[in-house]
């Protein structure tokens, strides 16, 4: 069960997790023990994150051999707002390339780009990398910035 703090509570992360198209920043450990930061597009289905990548990605290497994360999601403009947490992360095979083509159709708007043709090759291996999360801290400098300031919002 997700525990979550901050100014949202769960609809508005929900909502907020819907909206944004912005990568999110996930953090794992590599062997040494250092951590390791990657950027991915995400989705937020089930209460749960998804990513795909690349199944021979050093991410995929770590996550398998240590699952906790944090992640941070939020945005870049002002006013600054956004979810940080820990969690958990499970690898599987993104069958037919499923998370893929969806997140491609999210970031992208359509597969017909270059980049889309060249991540949906059938000789590419694509994992899905679902994120569990533990905790979801949520802030929202909006009031505080003021949304003149910067109109974009994510």
């Amino acid at each position: 069960m997700t525990e979550f703090r901050g100014a949202w509570d769960e609809d508005d992360v929900e909502a907020f997790l819907q909206e944004a198209t912005i990568p999110i920043r996930l953090a794992t450990h590599r062997p040494d023990g250092s951590l390791w930061p990657v950027a991915l597009w995400y989705r937020y289905r089930d209460g749960a994150l998804e990513c795909a990548t690349g199944a021979n990605a050093a991410v995929v290497r770590f996550l398998r051999r240590e699952p906790a994360v944090g992640f941070d999601i939020s945005t870049n403009d002002v006013p600054y707002r956004g979810i940080r947490g820990t969690g958990t992360a499970e690898i599987a095979p993104d069958e037919d390339k499923a998370i893929l083509r969806a997140l491609i159709e999210r970031y992208l708007g359509d597969t017909d780009s270059p980049l889309a043709t060249r991540l949906l090759d059938d000789d590419r291996e694509e994992v899905r990398v679902r994120i569990e999360p533990r905790e979801i801290y949520s802030w929202d400098y909006s009031k505080r910035m003021g949304r003149e300031a910067g109109e974009k919002t994510v």
